[in-house]
This record gives structure tokens, sequence and C-alpha cells, in this order.
């Protein structure tokens, strides 16, 4: 029965599409068929035909179009048909294979912005340069474990050195006598305890995997556990008697739970010795106090100042959980104080512990220790049996101790650095992209002396993409007064610039662009 009402002049939708093209050629853009007919509300009327005819065509031969849609948005409307036969950027016309998609947006849209292609690299996302010359940036105390500087100049000089280049670079860094040449090697020197070379050592946190499979002798040998505990805590007291006298600026401690930064007087304004902890938690923070060490939570502090200020302007709000009785003097206004329960001391007890719970791990735990308290958690810091794993990949290995200077037990350790030449896709094409790739712990003051180092060498033009180590992205906490640090063994550059307070807050760099000398950066 199907067959019998199989019609002849049955077209496939491709075929009648095809006709369709080949007929607005043909008519050009100036003709047209005679005027439709069209109903009040812009639509034609219903011309009902033969069950199977050939589409797009009535019984009477007049064109039949889809009731149910718009004239605008049909094929045949003024504004589709004038698409079909010009680009309205430029009127030039617009040609059409078999296999090209009729529903694609660029055809049909009548307005269209123009495509901003991004480039892939670290310039894409950055701000615009400023407005007035920024010759230095923000400090940044966080740790990094890859940058990326990508030039339209090349990096050729950094690839291969002398031997005795090198061996002046590695003196001269012992040292600390910058000189000119060769800088890029001085760049990337740092120290670190312990050192295993077939152990990746840093980062610490989250750092199991690449632990799986490694030789840990031991593991299961307490007493070569000890030994490496003692030489360990003989490093940690060389580091802090050098930042004591300020012969070391900085160093980290990085375990596999938290990471200490300690800082000599002067540097971000400190006006002692200071410390930094983060993540923390409160089981950490209850141990601390155990031991007599005072501490503050600078962020919290900020949040609750801010807190403070807006309840002062505004009504006590609902979140505000610092009152002890709970804020229900609103009840004795209305007299009903004594027929509503108020919350007995356990139930405020246990809120602000639920509340000082929520802190652990998040940014706003940061610990911030100063003066002589930071002695006191050097001891404590020596004595915790919580600082090392007892169980896992990282079971017995005490953390890793990073500084920019020598210390006792330490081990002379280089940057991993690498060049290479890419096309970079831009609006027009292509263009030729220097990169060169740092990988390691970065500390703030390598970061600041290849910017000086790439800056004359590249003439002015770069740009760096940050990785840093998310868990000490918080470590930018500002403070407040500079004192002589001239022989803390860095370049006097760089200790100016870390001496200034950091306006990074709890973010960290995340790129950093120089444009005709001048700094612009993103956070």
């Amino acid at each position: 029965m199907l067959l019998g009402c199989y019609s002849p002049s049955f077209k496939k939708p491709s075929d009648v599409l095809r006709m369709r093209r080949k007929r607005a050629r043909s008519e050009g853009p100036g003709r047209r068929t005679s005027s439709p007919v069209v109903s009040v509300d812009g639509v034609r009327p219903f011309s009902p035909g033969p069950l199977l005819s050939a589409p797009g065509r009535a019984s009477g031969g007049v064109k039949r179009r889809n009731p149910f849609v718009n004239i605008e948005n049909t094929y045949n409307s003024p504004k589709k048909r004038a698409l079909s036969h010009t680009d309205g950027h430029r009127g030039t016309p617009v040609s059409l294979s078999e296999d090209d998609d009729l529903f694609e947006e660029d055809l049909f849209e009548p307005e269209r912005s123009t495509p901003v292609l991004k480039v892939s690299s670290p310039v894409a996302d950055c701000d615009t340069a400023p407005a007035e010359v920024c010759l230095e940036f923000p400090a940044d105390w966080s740790l990094k474990t890859r940058v990326l500087f990508t030039s339209p100049q090349s990096f050729s000089w950094a690839e291969h050195l002398k031997a005795q280049e090198e061996a002046q670079g590695l003196s001269s860094h012992c040292r600390a006598e910058y000189t000119s040449l060769p800088a890029n090697i001085q760049c990337l020197q740092y120290w670190q305890h312990p050192s295993l070379p077939w152990l990746p050592l840093f980062p610490r946190i989250g750092a199991e995997r690449k632990f799986s499979g490694k030789c840990m002798p031991w593991a299961q040998d307490a007493t070569l556990q000890q030994s490496l505990m003692s030489d360990w805590s003989v490093s940690l007291t060389s580091l802090y008697s050098l930042l004591k006298t300020r012969l070391c600026p900085y160093f980290y401690l990085c375990s596999y739970q938290f990471t200490v930064l300690f800082r000599a007087a002067g540097l971000s304004g400190a006006k002692g010795i200071s410390a930094l902890l983060s993540p923390t938690t409160r089981g950490l923070r209850e141990a601390m106090k155990a031991e007599g060490i005072e501490f503050s939570l600078p962020l919290l502090e900020e949040r609750r100042k801010s807190k403070e200020l807006a309840s002062s302007q505004l009504s006590e709000s609902e979140d505000d959980e610092d009152d002890d009785d709970g804020g229900f003097s609103w009840l004795k206004e209305m007299g009903v104080q004594d027929k509503i329960k108020k919350p007995d001391a356990i139930s405020i007890k246990l809120r602000k512990e639920h509340r000082e719970v929520r802190l652990d791990h998040r940014p706003e735990s940061v610990v911030l220790v100063e003066g002589s308290n930071t002695f006191t958690l050097l001891n404590f810091l020596i004595n915790c049996k919580s600082l090392v794993a007892g169980a896992g990949f990282q079971a017995g290995l005490p953390p890793t101790l990073l500084a920019p200077t020598a210390f006792r037990g330490a081990t002379l350790h280089t940057l991993k650095a690498r060049t290479v030449n890419v096309k970079t896709r831009v609006r027009m094409g292509y263009q030729d992209v220097c990169s060169l790739e740092v990988t390691g712990p970065i500390m703030p003051h390598t970061l600041h002396a290849l910017t000086q180092l790439l800056k004359p060498a590249q003439k002015g033009e770069f740009s760096v993409g940050l990785y840093t180590h998310e868990p000490t992205a918080v470590l930018n906490v500002p403070e407040a007064v500079v004192q002589d640090l001239s022989r803390c063994g860095l370049q006097q550059s760089s200790v100016q610039q870390l001496a200034v307070p950091s306006m990074l807050g709890k973010s960290a760099l995340r790129q950093l662009h120089m444009r005709d000398y001048s700094y612009s950066w993103k956070s």
C-alpha cells in the first residue's frame, strides 16, 4: 500500500536545499518573485496539498512554507536572503559547497561580533598595562613549583654554559658575591636538607603518589629514623641561629601536613623574627597553646574586625557568634526572656569548637608567631612527634628545609631550566614565541633575581606564568618596620623588595608581565 502512495516528484531534503541555492544565485539580490500573501499576524495562510507532493511546492504551483515559524526566521526572509548573497562585513559573494553546513551561526545570524582568539600563553589573560610606569612588583612569599617565561626575544643565552662560567657562578653564590656574569647560575641555586637524590622532597603536602614505589630503608628502621631526625634538628637549629643574626633572610620548613615560613626581622616589615604556619588544624593549635606559644590568626582577626565595623553601622547579624550570651538581649525588650530557654555554657562551648574546627585546612587557619615565641615554636617543632608521618610513604622522613643561604647539613641544589621555541596562535595566524621554563622549589628571592636578570636580556619584554604551591599561597600576610639586612646573602635589590610589606593578602601572584620595562601583574 505504501508503494502506491509514492510520488515521482519527491526530492530529498539535500536536493531541495541545492535547488534553493541555485535559485538564489540566479535571481540575484535585487530580483524577487511575486509578493507572498501575508495574513494579519505576519504568517502566510496554510495551503493544503497532496499528502506526498514535492516539499516546498503547493498543489497550485505556489510556494508553500511552514505556518508555525516566524517569517523573519525562514530561509527566504529578506534578511536571510540578503545574507545568503553577500558578506555583511565586506560585501563579497558567499559561495557554498554541498558540504557546507547551512545551519551555522555565522551564515544565519545577522549581527555577530568579531571573535577574539586567545593566545595560548600566559599573556592571554593579563591585565592591561598600567598608565604609569611600575618598576617593581609586590613580594610574593608563596613557594612556586614552576615558572614559565615567554618573550619574543630568544633565550638562547641561557641554554649552555661553559665549565668556567658554571664554576664561577657556584663560587660567587657560596660567597654571596653577586657579579654581572654568570648571573643565571646564581639565580638558580638553593640549599636543602635532607637531600636524597632518588626522592623528590618538594612539595611534601599531597605528594604520596611521588613516593610510591621508591626505596625507603628507614621506613621500618627506628634507629635510622632517629639518626635522620638528629641531623635534621641540627640543621633547623643552625638555620634559626643564622636567622636571628640576620645572616639568613628566611627559610621554609615543609612537612607532610603544613608549611612554616620563618622570616628575619625586617622582612615584610616585621619588627622581630616571625613565623607563619599554614594550613593548621585545631589539634595543632591546641598543642601550641599547651606549650605556651602565643600566636594569632591574622586573617580571622581581619575578618572579625570587618564584621565589627559592619555591625556598628547595622543591627547585629544572625551569624555573629562572638557574643557568649548568644545575642538574646532583644528578648528582654519584648518581655519574653523567661519563656524561651537560652543555650547553656556547654552548648556555647560546642558552638565555638565547631567554629574552630571549620577553620581546619582553610586559608583562614594560617597562624602567625612573633618575637621570642618563635624560639618556643622551634623547640616545639623539634620535639613534636606528629611532625613526621607515622605511616604511609613518607613515614619516618623529616620535613624538608629550604633556604637561600648555606647552613649546617645543607646540600646545594640547582633549579631545572630548559628553553623551548614554539609557535603560538594569534588573531592573524601564528607567531614565534620563545619560552624559558624553570621547575623546582622557587623561593621569593629567586623569582625577583630572575626578573632582574631577564629585564635587560629580553629588552624589557617578557611575561611569566606562575604555578603556586597552593598551601603556601596564604603566606603573604602584611606586617610593619624595616631593619638592616645587608649581610643576609641576597642581592640588595631583592632585599629591598622583600622588606616591603606584601599587598597580596591571602592570594599569590599568578601572572607577571613586563612591557617597556614596566610591570603589571595578576593574582
